[in-house]
């Protein structure tokens, strides 16, 4: 879809279906730094995207391998609870840590909650600039998290400033996967030289089509993007 493929390094195992996260188990830090390195060792490697790291060591193999290769664009997904509700790792935990990747990120993908949860602070506006002031270069809100009932509001602000905003229709029903899919999405384009506010844009657009088409696979559970 962007021209770009996608090489994993696996940060963890979950126990998961399409209605909620059960469980899960980190990779250790010195296998997940082996695939790191092995892709990169390989791969002209264009972006980075990270979601679930799963422990603080973890989050300090990525941050060390980041200022390894500052000129790489790096999207941080900032998962800390999976959208069934499922705990992802603790959360106050992994806000502490997440601090340290901040300035390294080309941009940040936090819904409302997680972005209420890094800034400690529960007025949007006053926690996006409170990740600012922490490193952040730029930051794309997404709102599907706050309660309006017939629209979903995103943001995207570089340097403080907000530089575009759209509205999509809130569509009936609950995804799984949509916010990593974004990022990924993102992730492709910057890798594809595209600049950043035209990569969230088409990426916004590229996601609501998957959503719209998304498959059912149990009466309960949640939708699957149809990405391809």
């Amino acid at each position: 879809q962007t021209g770009s493929h996608a090489a994993i390094a696996c940060t963890a195992l979950t126990i998961q279906d399409s209605q909620c996260v059960y469980g899960f188990e980190s990779v250790s830090p010195v296998l997940l730094r082996q695939q790191a390195e092995a892709v990169l060792k390989d791969l002209p490697v264009a972006a980075f995207k990270s979601g679930m790291l799963g422990s603080v060591e973890n989050l300090q193999v990525l941050a060390s391998l980041l200022t390894k290769h500052p000129d790489i664009p790096y999207i941080l997904d900032p998962v800390l609870v999976a959208n069934s509700g499922g705990s992802l790792g603790d959360p106050a935990t992994l806000v502490h840590a997440f601090k340290q990747l901040l300035p390294h990120a080309s941009l940040i993908t936090p819904n409302s909650i997680e972005l209420r949860q890094l800034a400690g602070c529960d007025d949007l506006q006053q926690a996006i600039q409170i990740l600012f002031g922490q490193g952040a270069r730029a930051i794309l809100l997404k709102g599907a998290h706050e309660h309006e009932p017939h629209r979903i509001r995103h943001a995207l602000y570089v340097d403080g400033v907000v530089v575009s905003r759209s509205v999509w229709p809130r569509l009936p029903a609950e995804f799984h996967g949509s916010g990593c899919s974004l990022a990924s999405h993102i992730a492709g384009l910057l890798a594809q030289q595209v600049e950043l506010k035209d990569a969230v844009q088409r990426a916004e657009l590229w996601l609501h089509r998957t959503l719209r088409h998304a498959d059912q696979p149990h009466a309960t559970g949640q939708r699957i993007p149809k990405r391809f």
